[in-house]
């Protein structure tokens, strides 16, 4: 999204009654959501509305706005997207071609994703202590590929690895807000799914 100042563009509408006012930046901002394909920053929604707006108070306003429509407004990590509802995703896969948004990931893609997801950071070796065995450095890319993770800090010394973390992307393909929404891992293991 561009960065720089629209020449012209009138961020406080001052000459509007106070209530157009604050339709046209819940406008704004549902239009940014709406042209964007990753979540948007507050410090970036905050350059469409006036300075005196809360930000919060009008994405609580769109998605109360959306209530009922096959979409609705989403906290994404540390922003806000649009995205359709759950309920209507079959629908969308009988009727679009949406096959090249899809992870396309195998049973051991994911496991690998959760791994680095629950233990994150986590180095290559980190991952070779819970699975046993190295994990092929094509896993890693086809994750990578995706923006499905990232790499994480290293530690403070010399030559130390790589970590691996997950990303917006990820939280935003899975449904989520934060990495709090995580499911526990005892719950995990209670409904017999066990966690690497």
């Amino acid at each position: 999204m561009g960065r720089r100042e629209e020449a012209g563009f009138d961020r406080e509408l001052a000459d509007l009654p106070a209530d157009l006012r604050w339709r046209e930046w819940l406008r704004r901002i549902e239009a940014v959501l709406f042209a964007s394909g990753t979540p948007v920053a507050r410090d970036d929604l905050a350059r469409v509305v006036g300075q005196g707006a809360s930000v919060d108070l009008l994405i609580g306003d769109l998605a109360e706005d959306l209530e009922g429509r096959p979409y609705e407004v989403a906290r994404v990590g540390a922003g806000w997207m649009l995205r359709t509802r759950a309920a209507f995703a079959p629908a969308i896969r009988a009727a679009a071609d949406v096959a090249d948004r899809a992870l396309n990931l195998s049973e051991h893609d994911l496991a690998v994703l959760a791994a680095i997801a629950f233990h994150q950071p986590i180095s290559r070796d980190g991952l070779k202590d819970i699975f046993g065995k190295e994990i092929s450095r094509d896993i890693i890319g086809r994750l990578a590929e995706r923006d499905l993770i990232g790499t994480g800090p290293r530690e403070p010394r010399r030559g130390a690895p790589y970590t691996f973390v997950t990303t917006e992307t990820f939280l935003a393909a899975f449904g989520m807000q934060s990495l709090r929404d995580l499911p526990d891992p005892e719950q995990l293991d209670d409904a017999g799914l066990s966690m690497p």
